[in-house]
């Protein structure tokens, strides 16, 4: 059955005008989005993936995946968090039959605690999206990806920038899973660091100049 916008509720309308202007390409627009739906969608993943990391990483997953197919969006036939729950759901049940499929192994090397891949930032916090929107320098964002490892860098602009899952990173990489998976916890770690400390210099130079 066909929708129609003037019957849709606020939330909606503002949904469909951000995924109409993601797929013009306005990365500011798709921070919005991501603001403005990511609890729910996060729910809606930690329903099927119990595993709130790997939860949290599918999360960042699914919206590379809305990004590129916001054009697709037709208002005719779904509302805008209708489609992307749609999208949600069937990347997490993906996931978890990959993940089943696959042949469990243990780890028998000691692991420190220093090693441990820093916990993913919380979806309601913001993806690292939106974050590279608060950053307004561009030349803070290179600064920010040089200081990580070529490894990192590598396995970052795969995943954000190309799209590809993290399973697909580590088949391009031809390294394990759990590194790739290690690699980008702690990009994204340092990067989220090294943005925020961007932009509350920017905070504070604004309320200088006023």
């Amino acid at each position: 059955m066909k929708t129609h916008l003037q019957d849709w509720n606020e939330r909606s309308r503002e949904l469909a005008e951000l995924l109409s202007r993601c797929a013009l390409g306005e990365r500011r627009a798709f921070a919005a989005l991501y603001q403005r739906s990511s609890a729910h969608l996060f729910a809606v993943v930690l329903r099927i993936q119990r595993d709130r990391a790997q939860a949290e990483e599918l999360l960042q997953d699914i919206y590379v995946s809305i990004w590129k197919a916001a054009a697709s969006f037709d208002a005719a036939h779904s509302q805008p968090l209708t489609w992307m729950t749609s999208i949600a759901r069937h990347r997490a049940i993906d996931s978890l039959r990959r993940a089943q499929a696959q042949p469990q192994t243990v780890s028998t090397t000691p692991r420190d605690e220093d090693d441990a891949a820093p916990e993913p930032p919380a979806p309601e916090g913001g993806g690292p999206l939106e974050l590279l929107q608060r950053a307004s320098d561009a030349r803070e964002l290179e600064r920010c990806v040089q200081a990580l490892t070529p490894q990192q860098r590598q396995s970052v602009a795969l995943a954000f920038y190309d799209g590809l899952s993290h399973a697909e990173v580590a088949d391009r990489l031809h390294q394990p899973l759990g590194t790739v998976k290690s690699w980008v916890r702690r990009a994204l770690a340092t990067l989220r660091q090294c943005l925020e400390r961007a932009a509350q210099r920017d905070t504070a130079q604004a309320g200088q100049a006023h």
